[in-house]
Formats: C-alpha cells, structure tokens, sequence
C-alpha cells in the first residue's frame, strides 16, 4: 500500500509518528511523509536543514520531504508564523504531487491546519483521508491563553470543523474526544474510532526497575507545558521537602520548564531534580530511578480529555502511577488498578497522595496491574492492526 503521511512534526524531532511510519514500511508499506523543518521544542531550525539542505531523504525506508517552515521560537506571532508557514508551504506541495497514494495519513498534532496539505490532495485524487487525532481543536488553543468565545477562539471553531468533516475517518486516542468531536461539530461516531497510542518498545519492568533504597522517588517524564500543570508538582514538593525520603524528578523540556525551576527555588523544594530533555533511548535509565511515575494535567485543559502516551510507556515499564487530574487519564488509571488519582491543580492533595502511595503495601501490585494492562490495551501489534484495517477498509 502507498501511504501519504502528513505530520508537521518528523525525526529528529522527538515524536512517535516517526515509528509509526517505519513500523509500516517493515509491515511492507510504501511510506511517504511531508514534513516541516525542524524546529521543536527549541522554536529554532536545528543545524543542518537551514538553507535548504536535507529536503528530500530516505530515513530507514521512510521517504520525507521537508517544506519550508520558519522556527517557533517564542511568543504568539512567531508560532502564528510557523502555523501557517507548513500550512501554506505543505499545501502547495502536495497540490502539485503528481504520484497515486492509496490512502492519506495525516497525523494532526497541533496545528489542525496541518491537515490542509492533507484535504488538497484528497480533493485533487479523491483518496481516502484518515485522521488521527492527538491535539483537539480548537480547545488546544484555550491552554495557550485564547478564550473560548473569543473571535479568535471562534474563527479556529469554524476552521476546525471544515478540516474535522473533511476527514473519511477519524481516529482518537481517548474515547471523551469522541463526544466532543460528535457534539461540537455533529461527526458521526461510526466514523470516528478509538485508537489509543502505544509504548516504545525499549521500555519494559525489566529495564526500567529501580534499586530499592531508602527513598520513594517520583518522576514525571515529557513537555514542561502550560496544559502539564508541572507547577503543581513543584508546589507538593515544598509540602513533602520535610518528608526526607520523598523526591521528586522532572525530566523534560518546555515553555514552563524555566517557571518552574524559579518556582521550586523561590519556595525553597530542593527535593525536586531537573533533568532536562533526554533523548527517548537514554529514558529507560531515568524510569529506573522512579519508584512512582507522576501525570499532571491543568484542570480545565483540553488535555484532560486526552489519554497522554506517557502514560502507556510508565506502564510498559511496570510503574505505579500517581494522577492529578480528571477525564480520561484518571478512567484509564482506575480501570487498571495501577495507581492512585487526586483533583488537578491540588497541590495539597497530590502531596498527601505521594504520601499515600509511598507508605501503601501495593505498590508491586500496581506494577504487575499497570503491565498486564498495557498488555491487554495497549500493545504495539493491537495498534497496528487496527491502523491497517483503518487504512484498507
């Protein structure tokens, strides 16, 4: 089958898409995806790909072109600038693709604009879109400060339900996306389908079991975002910094990761430990410092109504996970019976649930559960399979 991929975001930037489309190349897939320049999560063109240089190549059976893109960098107009720089590069690109694809592949992230290269060709061939939705629109924009209500927050509404209906198939990784996309923008549910994401293969209990010692350490692992409430991890650290064998670590990078470290320093939680961003080969050594694995999500973000991949890796890797949030993740977490969850943005109550779960007789018990569940749900083959059937169907 020759699949069409869009995806603003490829290797070497850390997202999964990039082994999702090499696992279909050595399933026997023909894979070719258009990407931007790589610019995330520093917001500046990594070396090597200025200038147009690197932007046609085949990476591990992957071909992959490069449209133009300009670096997020920071603040609201250069993200604008990088939106609609892929928008308008991307779609230009795939209306004047010549070559037959079987079925396109749009991988939407944030922006869902990035599915307009996607539509052109769609249109132009009448190819089969499938759409697989990781970021919400328009709600994602409410994490980044836009009101809902607001002309902006209206105008993406509207955008977001042209590109949502332009979609053969949509496929979501949390099953509360399914009522929001059929409610907001009346999507049928028999062409929506529920396909949640899956852990990299290099995480298991056994490469990642920590050496018991006198402490009971917490990690959380990922983007250092507005939507991840990490401040709220902060926060119950200087609530258990008199807790001696309580610590608590932060590996990953983000547009909050620098607020935090200036949080944890003005309430005085050296009990929490900075990594920074590591690449997801080098994780596995950092999950065997953890005892607990900790998701954090903002209480009236879009993101909990998401089901983050992290939280299927903590699983693969046999940890007890704690929970500050409500939606999807704490569903999830409770039918598993593999941690504890508390209400989001409660620092008070995520520092009394570390307590808990640091002093509870099940923390094996949850290990086992959390393994046998990823098992069960979220296996790569599982995913696979259903992709394929989604693909051919």
């Amino acid at each position: 089958m020759k699949i069409l991929v869009i995806c603003q975001h490829y290797y070497p930037e850390p997202f999964r898409i990039t082994d999702i489309c090499e696992q279909l190349v050595q399933n026997g897939h023909e894979v070719t995806v258009v990407t931007g320049l790589p610019n995330y999560p520093m917001g500046h063109i990594y070396d090597g790909y200025r200038n147009g240089k690197k932007r046609d190549e085949c990476i591990n059976g992957v071909n992959v072109h490069r449209c133009f893109t300009i670096g997020r960098r920071s603040g609201a107009v250069w993200r604008f600038l990088n939106y609609y720089s892929f928008m308008l590069s991307s779609t230009d690109y795939t209306s004047g693709l010549r070559e037959e694809y079987d079925v396109v592949f749009v991988n939407q992230l944030s922006p869902v604009m990035m599915a307009e290269a996607g539509i052109k060709y769609k249109k132009k061939h009448g190819t089969k879109l499938v759409l697989y939705c990781l970021d919400l629109w328009p709600e994602s924009l409410a994490v980044g400060g836009i009101k809902k209500g607001s002309f902006i927050f209206n105008i993406f509404h509207k955008i977001s339900k042209r590109i949502y209906k332009s979609a053969d198939k949509i496929l979501v990784t949390s099953t509360l996306f399914t009522e929001y996309l059929n409610k907001q923008f009346g999507i049928k549910k028999e062409d929506i389908e529920y396909l949640p994401q899956y852990s990299e293969n290099i995480f298991s209990a056994d490469t990642c079991q920590k050496n018991k010692d006198e402490y009971t350490d917490f990690m959380f692992a990922g983007n250092v975002g507005a939507g991840q409430s990490v401040d709220t991890i902060v926060k119950a650290a200087a609530l258990t910094k008199e807790d001696k064998y309580i610590r608590w670590h932060i590996v990953g990078d983000g547009s909050e990761l620098e607020n935090c470290k200036r949080l944890a320093e003005s309430l005085g939680a050296d009990n929490v430990i900075f990594h920074g961003r590591k690449p997801v080969e080098a994780m596995p050594e950092y999950y065997a410092m953890a005892d607990v694995m900790v998701v954090t999500i903002l209480g009236e973000s879009v993101i909990a109504l998401t089901l983050p991949g992290k939280v299927q890796t903590y699983m693969a890797a046999g940890k007890p996970i704690l929970v500050s949030s409500k939606g999807e993740t704490n569903i999830v977490i409770e039918d598993a019976k593999c941690g504890i969850c508390c209400p989001p943005n409660d620092a008070e109550a995520l520092a009394n649930a570390a307590k808990k779960i640091a002093k509870s007789d099940q923390l094996e018990i949850y290990a086992k559960n959390a393994v046998e569940y990823n098992e069960t749900n979220f296996s790569k083959e599982k995913f696979f399979k259903k992709l394929e059937i989604e693909f051919y169907d």
